[in-house]
């Protein structure tokens, strides 16, 4: 793929997210890189936009093709670039077709996904041909999920640096500022309405091994945190943890799909963390509650319609000073199989779904493109695809990985 004209095809740059990734793309001078999509009136107005700061990129060439209506259009796009990087979600209306084009291509591909009926729709369609012609497909490579797949790994890299294998992980999402885009409330509502129509999706999202390869085996882990309760390693009371239904999921894959260097009985569970002092509790209570309520409301087509109403529309997001005072926190508790202990941190002064996943998606796509990767193909996950790799560029990127403390 060396000989490819394009290092990346930008998919989506029109939208909220993908105008990020792409002021992070335009400041390498050296990428050999497009834009693609359906709007050339549109993805000229990008392109303007990111001449304006970086004049070479005047004549950055945009790649036109239909995802939807006009799937052939995708081959050739495909065919020209050794990676397809898309912001553009809902992914099960709007990426079926680009994943089966890369995997043809024999194209390297990475998105922000957190559908997770939709990827394991993929990993069906398309894991051994993607295996077979060493393709990697690689979903969730923003903050659902790196930075718990990609922590997890850390801290079993230090394990087994220092002969050990993790037992347990428990991610604890704490002191956090962010905004919230349309695009990843139309993915969200795209799932809980489609597990309402068809209860197998339901049962899908309720497995804790759903993302692990066939035939399925299942493992020691259960249902997700719904309630609260008191973590005295942290002195903090937690709450659930909303993306705990894709993280989860991810970091259990990369364990499977790796041949389970974690081990077959390891465990893992995330939570949100919120202070103990006086508004501790009542603060944990109301995430609890909220949380639940948020699925009820979906249910129901009343308050569903006032969701759409309140929540952002696609295209549509924080605002710069918002982002700005942006930042997140995830604190990784492991036990190892000789009953020591690791602690890591991740963390970043970005707001975490936009300015820190606009990093790491571009981040991803870079590593996909450039690095020396020895992981074989497949539909992987970040850690499994990428590993070290991409953690050494995201510590250069001024991300917090960083291994606390051992016992």
């Amino acid at each position: 793929m060396a000989d490819r004209e394009f290092e990346i095809a930008l998919w989506g740059a029109t939208g909220y997210t993908g105008r990020l990734v792409a002021g992070r793309l335009a400041a390498d001078a050296t990428l050999r890189w497009a834009l693609a999509g359906r709007d050339r009136v549109r993805l000229e107005r990008v392109r303007e936009q990111l001449a304006a700061e970086a004049p070479h990129l005047r004549d950055l060439p945009i790649l036109l093709g239909d995802a939807t209506d006009d799937p052939a259009s995708l081959a050739e796009i495909t065919a020209r670039t050794q990676v397809v990087c898309t912001t553009v979600g809902p992914y099960a209306r709007y990426g079926s077709h680009l994943v089966a084009a890369c995997v043809a291509a024999g194209t390297h591909y990475c998105d922000l996904t957190g559908e997770l009926p939709w990827i394991r729709r993929m990993i069906d369609a398309h894991a051994e041909a993607a295996r077979a012609g060493g393709v990697r497909i690689v979903h969730c490579c923003g903050f659902d999920s790196i930075p718990s797949d990609l922590g997890v790994w850390m801290l079993h890299d230090a394990a087994r640096q220092r002969g050990r294998r993790l037992a347990r992980v428990d991610a604890l999402f704490g002191e956090s500022s962010g905004g919230f885009s349309g695009g990843t409330f139309a993915s969200l509502l795209g799932v809980l309405e489609e597990a309402q129509r068809d209860p197998a999706v339901q049962r899908l999202l309720d497995d804790p091994y759903a993302l692990d390869p066939t035939p399925h085996r299942g493992g020691p882990d259960g249902p997700d945190a719904r309630g609260v309760s008191w973590e005295p390693r942290v002195g903090r009371w937690t709450a659930p943890f909303l993306m705990a239904a894709i993280n989860t999921r991810v970091v259990r894959r990369s364990n499977a799909v790796a041949g389970y260097p974690y081990g077959r009985d390891f465990r893992y569970a995330e939570r949100m963390t919120l202070p103990a002092g006086v508004l501790g509790l009542p603060g944990a209570l109301a995430v609890a509650g909220g949380t639940a309520l948020t699925g009820v409301a979906t249910r129901w087509p009343v308050l569903r319609h006032a969701l759409v109403r309140w929540a952002p529309k696609p295209g549509e997001g924080p605002t710069p000073e918002q982002r700005a005072r942006g930042h997140f926190t995830l604190r990784l508790l492991a036990s190892c199989d000789d009953g020591s202990t690791l602690r890591g941190r991740v963390g970043d002064k970005r707001d975490p779904g936009y300015g820190s996943t606009a990093v790491m998606l571009s981040e991803s796509a870079l590593c996909l493109a450039r690095d020396p990767l020895s992981t074989p193909g497949g539909v992987l996950t970040p850690a499994s695809a990428m590993g070290g790799a991409l953690l050494a560029r995201l510590r250069a990127a001024w991300m917090t990985w960083v291994l606390e403390d051992a016992g």
